[in-house]
């Protein structure tokens, strides 16, 4: 298709230039035009899409404070839009569509006074010369007949008499009889070979009396007579009354012969002659057909007399044979007789049974014959100078202007169905001047076609009178002015239709259902008759009509964008006026092309298979782009004036006129893929790129200012079955309307999307945030004076205020397609475009989560600072209780407290906030029973007991059998500290140290490479005699406690702890002066059983020394080890060559004593002289420490 029209572009070059807003100064058509008209109503925004988002509806005043709000308002009704149009089209049926105004070049001739009466003469002639049998459709009456014709052509009573007279004076016309003898079927078998050799002759008899039929059914004619009825007769006439006789070819060897041979018979008597024709089986090689064939070759009547005496004589011979030899006679296969006065107007073409010559005679079969009357001669005035095809079609026409001048019902409809008198006259009239139906249908496409260019009829009539001609077409027989005719006739329909196709918008409206039926007709009659082969042979020139087609398109459509420009005058007002009638003009071409695609174009390529949509969208799209283009430039330049800022209204037009234009260019998907390419539309974002800048900020700052009343109004009551307020419903709604504010911008460029959707994205985090320091600030406000139940109810909402936003804005790389920005930064920069944007957007919105968490962190620390002072009461009530009391009676205070707030808080948060509240809740009630432990160090036991009653209870409280808080997130963190702190309050003092070395014992296992050195020592057990021997080899990197850098260190061993080894003493090395490397290799010797070592808490203890004359020794570093790695059975160093065991490396520690909680357990335990014996000795080492 784009081939062929490149063909054109010289034709259309002007077509393709239509104006655009910079050079457009033409005044507008005049109205007066008739084919001028105002456009279509243009429908509503909200009816143009079908293929796109929803768009607009009209806004109240109080809707116009956030502009995002306006282009957000989606009318419910919208889908509905195209079914009310639909059912208001098929509702329209009835209504007229519009008046299909032509050009006067379009309009024929009126006929004159003078010819209406000649034709009026000839009608006159055709009813006084009637023949045939009529059928039920035709009038019989003349005088009705005569009525008929006097209101056809307005004729009066005298100006009747007077030609009916000087018809009936005239000469009566002369008919002919043409019989096409078709073919036989199923004749009798006269040969051995079982076929015959079938001929037919056939002849007219002249008239006869009533008396003479009757004796004529008597007996029956036939041109061979038998031998003994020749003898009688001794005329030629009496022997052979026909005239004449006509003779088919002999068709050889067959019972079903096909002829299809045609012969004309001149007519005496019309009313009385009759057709006789006889089949016969061709035997001998001189016969009556040889004879009959010679018939029409002999002039005078001597010679028509000696060649009948021939054909009898031959009877004879014949006649004769039949007494003896049959092999060279003629066989009789069947004969027809038919009355000229019962053939039909319209002629016969039917199969007739073959009949005997008498009851003896065998016959069977039939044989198809064509017969029709016509004039040979007809003494009229306009006969004798026009021929009868121009007479006819004057006569046809001016029968269709009277008949359709008096349809009252649609008479746009009309379907050419004339009365019965208009019918008669007709069908008379082309029988009597022997037209062809390829005639016929030719003059009846001509009056038709003629007519409907001045007063419209029914497509489909002249649809059925293309297809009529079609069927009949034969080329030889179309010569002359016929032809000439028949080309006039499709030349002019042509141009005709093409003037309405290029009109089409007004003609043929999508609102009238009427029209686009008619449009459908016509446009499938113009695809039949290009196709037809009577258009390929008289128009020849004429067969790229589709190109005619898509000129037209091209033409109509940018003259009808013209007119749209005029209507509107978009060039005209200020700039904001003047972008909003842009915006109406972009509109109503969207509207056009949907109507276009849905329905023109379907039309068009079904019927004449042309694209109408392409060729009228990119018509359409090239023009508008041209003219938006030169508005925004205008509006960028006046926005990067200082002085210049864009208004909200001014951006609430330039985004209409964005989506318009988005709709308009996508339209483009139903483009062929090689058109949809270089489209003047392509790259429209880019306009608007500094103004969609600007109009974000307007979105930021109007969202602030929306958020900030909605926080002020908003009285922190629950909206209908939710559990957040109004201020988070509208805050929601807000972004909401942003983001689909965005998702309709669809913005194609990929790095400028990523721009866009990072401010988007900034701008949705700082708002939130934002709402969430109002509320909070709202509800820090509110506190005072309100009692607990109702402050709790508020700082609920609020907290699911909160978590509404937050769960809003989670969605954010869904609802902006994140990921698409990543795949086209991806595709245009790389890996590193999509780890950027990855980076940018989430890091945003991580920050964002942070913050709205700090701002509920803070609601919930109001929460609870409100119930600290109950929570302190109900624990010092624990704490305070005597042991008297029961555990559960202790905590059903605390308890019952809880389960009251729990129904508060249960029914008024969210799941999300309710699990933050109770593990808040969980935390602070941890800290507050820790706190009274550590107060209460050095009790009874009964102490510690219930407060780790109370933990437990309150845990599975919070727990609620799986459905609060998880186990293992309440059992972490503090709970550990208070549980260790617990168990450790319920030990004895023994206990305690025990567990202070077994603390120890791990912590030595993980020391690698400390800065206070190492000591080297080997130890066997000798299990017989339950020794120990320790071996201090040596140590290495001691810390220098003395002033010349150095030390005097030595080793303490001793046994751990002492109340294990009671019997045990510590021993010590020889001091090593100024050294930090001292090599010892010192034994020393324990005793130690096996019920000793077997506790994991039994160890050895190496405590390094610094040795100081004048004051007390330094403390530089303890190691540990367990004497379970050496006095066990089947260690190494529990048998015989435990004393070649390889020495081990023991790295010093310097852990203050103070800090670990045993030791301050033991510390306020006064009375217990174990645990200060025990303490006293750590707090010797501390304090060397400290002295250090």
């Amino acid at each position: 298709m784009t081939t062929l029209l490149d063909l054109k572009s010289s034709v259309l070059r002007q077509v393709q230039r239509s104006q655009s807003l910079r050079s457009r100064r033409e005044p507008p058509p005049a109205a007066s035009s008739p084919l001028t008209h105002c456009p279509d109503p243009l429908p509503r925004r909200d009816e143009l899409l079908s293929i796109s988002s929803p768009f607009w509806r009209r806004i109240s005043e109080e809707e116009r404070g956030v502009p995002f709000e306006r282009m957000n308002a989606i009318p419910s009704g919208n889908r509905r839009t195209w079914h009310a149009q639909a059912e208001s089209q098929r509702g329209a049926c009835t209504v007229p569509p519009p008046q299909e105004h032509v050009e006067q070049a379009f309009i024929p001739d009126r006929i004159s006074r003078t010819e209406l009466d000649l034709l009026y003469e000839e009608a006159v002639y055709t009813v006084v010369n009637r023949v045939g049998v009529a059928s039920t459709e035709h009038v019989k009456s003349d005088e009705e007949l005569f009525a008929y014709l006097l209101k056809v052509f307005d004729m009066g009573e005298e100006e009747h008499d007077i030609i009916l007279q000087k018809v009936q004076e005239s000469k009566r016309a002369s008919f002919s009889l043409r019989v096409s003898v078709m073919k036989a079927k199923n004749l009798m078998a006269k040969d051995a070979n079982g076929y015959s050799d079938p001929y037919c002759m056939l002849g007219i008899l002249v008239g006869q009396s009533p008396r003479e039929m009757e004796e004529k059914k008597e007996r029956k004619f036939s041109f061979r007579k038998r031998k003994e009825k020749l003898e009688k007769r001794s005329s030629t006439k009496e022997v052979l009354p026909a005239r004449c006789i006509q003779v088919t070819e002999v068709k050889p060897e067959t019972l079903n012969p096909v002829w299809d041979e045609h012969f004309v018979f001149e007519i005496d008597d019309v009313h009385n002659d009759l057709l006789h024709l006889d089949i016969w089986d061709h035997d001998d090689d001189v016969s009556v057909a040889e004879a009959c064939k010679k018939l029409n070759e002999v002039s005078g009547l001597r010679g028509m007399g000696r060649y009948f005496k021939q054909i009898a004589k031959s009877v004879r011979a014949n006649g004769s044979a039949s007494s003896g030899s049959e092999e060279n006679a003629d066989d009789f296969l069947g004969c027809i007789n038919i009355s000229l006065s019962e053939i039909p107007v319209v002629g016969y073409d039917n199969w007739f049974k073959l009949e005997p010559r008498s009851s003896a005679s065998k016959v069977q079969g039939e044989c198809h014959l064509i017969l029709k009357l016509f004039t040979s001669q007809r003494d009229t005035a306009l006969s004798k100078k026009d021929s009868n095809v121009s007479i006819h079609k004057k006569l046809l026409s001016q029968i269709v202007e009277y008949e359709h001048a008096h349809v009252k019902r649609e008479p746009y409809n009309w379907n050419g169905q004339v009365s019965p008198p208009a019918w008669t006259v007709l069908t008379h009239h082309a029988v009597q001047t022997d037209l062809s139906p390829l005639q016929q249908a030719i003059i009846r496409w001509q009056c038709y076609s003629s007519h409907h260019r001045t007063q419209r009829v029914c497509y489909s009539l002249l649809l059925r009178l293309l297809r009529a001609i079609d069927a009949e077409w034969d080329p030889p027989t179309v010569r002359g002015d016929l032809e000439r005719q028949l080309s006039d006739s499709f030349r002019l329909y042509t141009e005709h239709c093409l003037c309405l196709m290029k009109n089409m918008r007004q003609v043929f409206p999508c609102t009238s259902a009427a029209a686009i039926t008619r449009y459908e007709l016509m446009l499938r009659g113009i695809g039949y008759m290009q196709n037809m082969r009577a258009f390929k042979t008289v128009c020849p020139l004429r067969n790229e009509l589709h190109l005619d087609i898509t000129t037209a398109v091209k033409k109509g459509t940018a003259e009808w964008y013209e007119s749209l420009i005029a209507r509107y005058r978009p060039e005209d007002g200020t700039l904001e006026e003047q972008l909003k009638k842009l915006v109406q003009v972009v509109d109503a071409v969207c509207a056009d092309v949907q109507r276009a695609q849905n329905i023109y174009n379907k039309l068009y390529y079904s019927a004449v298979k042309v694209d109408f949509f392409s060729i009228s969208y990119r018509q359409l799209e090239k023009q508008v782009a041209d003219d938006v283009n030169v508005a925004m430039e205008r509006v960028c330049g006046t926005l990067e004036q200082e002085s210049s800022r864009l208004t909200q209204t001014m951006g609430e037009t330039i985004f209409e006129l964005f989506m318009s234009l988005k709709i308009l260019k996508g339209f483009r998907e139903f483009l062929p893929l090689k058109d949809a390419k270089m489209l003047a539309l392509t790259g429209f974002h880019n306009w608007f790129k500094s103004s969609i800048h600007k109009w974000l900020q307007i979105v930021h700052d109007r969202s602030c200012d929306r958020i900030r009343k909605a926080v002020e109004t908003d009285k922190l009551e629950p909206v209908q079955q939710a559990k957040h307020s109004s201020s988070a419903v509208e805050v929601a709604t807000c972004f909401s309307q942003v983001r689909e504010i965005w998702l309709q911008l669809a913005w194609p460029d990929s790095a400028g999307a990523f721009i866009f959707v990072t401010r988007l994205t900034d701008n949705f985090c700082s708002e939130a945030v934002c709402y969430s320091e109002m509320i909070t600030h709202k509800i820090e406000r509110n506190q005072l004076g309100r009692d607990h139940k109702s402050f709790t109810v508020q700082l609920c909402i609020a907290l699911n205020n909160t978590e509404h936003v937050r769960v809003f804005l989670g969605h954010l790389p869904r609802d902006l397609d994140w990921q698409g920005v990543e795949r086209a930064m991806e595709e245009s920069c790389g890996v590193e475009g999509k780890e950027q944007v990855y980076k940018a957007l989430n890091g945003q919105l991580f920050n964002m989560d942070l913050d709205l968490q700090r701002e509920a962190k803070r609601l919930i620390s109001l929460l609870t600072d409100k119930m600290l002072p109950e929570l302190r009461r109900y624990i010092q009530h624990i704490s305070l209780s005597p042991d008297s009391i029961n555990n559960d009676d202790a905590v059903s205070p605390l308890m019952k407290y809880l389960q009251d707030t729990m129904v508060i808080l249960t029914e008024n948060l969210v799941k999300e906030n309710l699990t933050r509240v109770l593990q808040s809740m969980w935390e602070l009630l941890l800290r507050m029973i820790l706190d009274a432990v550590t107060e209460n160090r050095g009790v009874q036991v009964e102490f510690y007991n219930r407060f780790q009653y109370t933990v437990e209870t309150v845990l599975q409280f919070f727990h609620a059998r799986g459905e609060g808080l998880s186990l293992e997130d309440m059992k972490s963190g503090e709970y550990k500290a208070l549980d260790e702190e617990l168990r450790l309050n319920k030990c004895s003092s023994f206990e305690l140290i025990e567990q202070y070395y077994l603390e120890k014992i791990s912590q030595q296992k993980t020391l690698k490479h400390t800065r206070y050195g190492r000591i080297s020592v080997k130890c066997y057990y000798d299990a017989p005699e339950q020794r120990l021997t320790v071996e201090i080899l040596h140590a290495a990197d001691i810390i220098a406690l003395d002033a010349n850098g150095l030390s005097d260190p030595f080793v303490i061993v001793e046994l751990c702890p002492h109340h294990l080894f009671p019997m045990a003493k510590s021993q010590r090395t020889q001091v090593k002066l100024k050294t930090l490397h001292p090599v010892f290799d010192e034994l020393f010797y324990f005793h130690v059983s096996p019920e000793q070592y077997r506790h994991r808490f039994a160890c050895l203890t190496f405590t390094v020394m610094d040795y100081d004359w004048l004051s007390t020794n330094d403390f530089a570093g303890e190691a540990v080890a367990p004497l379970s790695d050496f006095c066990w059975p089947g260690r190494p160093n529990a048998s015989a060559a435990g004393k070649s065991v390889q020495p081990i490396i023991l790295h010093l520690s310097r852990s203050k004593p103070s800090e670990k909680p045993i030791m301050r357990m033991l510390d306020a335990r006064i009375g217990d002289r174990e645990a200060q014996e025990f303490v006293r000795r750590l707090k010797e080492i501390e304090k060397s420490m400290e002295e250090e």
